[in-house]
């Protein structure tokens, strides 16, 4: 009886332990297929193509926290960003597409891409160098934007994973490609440190003058894309001034100071606070939409960087910070977007869903002499770095 009833105990033990491993692991599958929906775009088949005869493919670099971040070589584009918040839950904190054919057709071509050759607008699409005028695309209205028609964001660069952490694209723009003069060699480098630091470096030279303001063009939502408005993520830009803008969103050529207007993010606040305010520039822009002139006596980490802004997602707890050494940070407010992309996670991106912080010299500075100059000429090299710095505050 002893021996029947030890059994039976036994059975009952066992089955106990067997119910708790399949309950543990059904969280731990539920947990598993969450980030798999939120991260749906590594799967490699949905960009597995090929443009202009070049192989598109899928690129991952991770560090050693689990943060990862997922390249396409189409348009050097930054497809996931997955970051932890204060609890330790890993979202996808950029917006895009889970296939190379939505990235392709959607309305909105810079989700996540490297800009260039010039990042921002250039007035009427025209600007000289040594008395020789040059005509580009006026792809904005009457002005040029973000390289052209067929600028650096629809290209497929070459790829090459140097580590776990790190990659490098590069590619050579011909001379005269979307009307610049030079064949301009370009390398951008990535690194995706062990404090959650995505630092971007460029490099470019040229064999002829030419201008040159690379940027990098990431939609940011630190909730995770496709939950919601960033209008009340808090932020602050380290800038005094901004350069005020006509209605084709060109600088007029002043260094405003943002003293009691709604461009004072000198201080921490919420980006819709001050949406409201009757004020031309946010009618000229739909909102923020405007280059910001950063702060550089401030201390520089220890690249020599300047902090250029800080972002924070009070419920999520994320922190983003952009460290860089250019003169200026675009803030786009996402003003534009209008609900008919519809994103990794399944839902559209709807009006002010994303913010964009690109660090940059001035839109339109070839034609205006005052602003910093874009002018690269050869045996110089140009050198930029931006850095996204993610991290939690509880």
């Amino acid at each position: 009886m002893m021996k029947i009833r030890n059994i039976v105990l036994l059975v009952f033990f066992l089955a106990t332990v067997s119910c708790k491993e399949k309950k543990a692991a059904l969280v731990s599958g539920e947990n598993k297929t969450e980030d798999l929906i939120s991260n749906k775009v590594v799967k490699a088949e949905n960009f597995n193509s090929t443009i202009d005869g070049k192989q598109v493919a899928l690129y991952t670099i991770k560090n050693i926290n689990g943060v990862s971040a997922t390249f396409t070589n189409y348009g050097q584009r930054l497809i996931s960003l997955m970051v932890p918040d204060k609890n330790g839950k890993f979202k996808d904190v950029v917006l895009g597409f889970n296939t190379l054919r939505e990235y392709i057709s959607a309305d909105e071509k810079y989700f996540g891409a490297t800009i260039g050759r010039y990042g921002n607008r250039i007035a009427k699409g025209k600007f000289s160098i040594n008395q020789e005028e040059y005509h580009l695309a006026t792809n904005n209205g009457v002005n040029h934007l973000h390289g052209g028609n067929k600028g650096f964001n629809s290209i497929v660069w070459n790829a090459k994973q140097m580590a776990d952490n790190e990659i490098e694209f590069s590619r050579i723009s011909p001379d005269m490609e979307e009307g610049y003069p030079g064949n301009l060699m370009v390398k951008v480098h990535y690194v995706l440190t062990d404090d959650n630091q995505l630092v971007i470096k460029y490099k470019a030279s040229t064999d002829k003058p030419t201008i040159v303001n690379l940027t990098h063009h990431s939609f940011f939502n630190l909730t995770g894309e496709g939950n919601g408005t960033i209008n009340n993520h808090l932020l602050m830009i380290n800038a005094n001034k901004y350069t005020p803008v006509d209605e084709t969103l060109i600088p007029n050529g002043e260094l405003a100071l943002v003293t009691n207007t709604p461009f004072d993010f000198t201080t921490s606040k919420p980006i819709g606070r001050d949406l409201t305010i009757n004020n031309q520039q946010l009618d000229f822009g739909k909102g923020y939409d405007h280059n910001f002139v950063l702060n550089k006596d401030l201390p520089k980490n220890v690249d020599g960087l300047v902090l250029a802004a800080r972002v924070t997602e009070p419920i999520s707890g994320r922190v983003m910070e952009v460290y860089t050494d250019e003169p200026g940070l675009q803030f786009y407010g996402g003003n534009f977007l209008d609900g008919k992309a519809v994103g990794k996670s399944g839902k559209p991106y709807n009006f002010r869903d994303a913010f964009c912080l690109e660090t940059q010299h001035f839109p339109d500075s070839p034609n205006q002499p005052h602003f910093p100059s874009t002018l690269l000429i050869p045996d110089e090299e140009y050198n930029s770095t931006c850095i996204y710095k993610f991290s939690v505050v509880k």
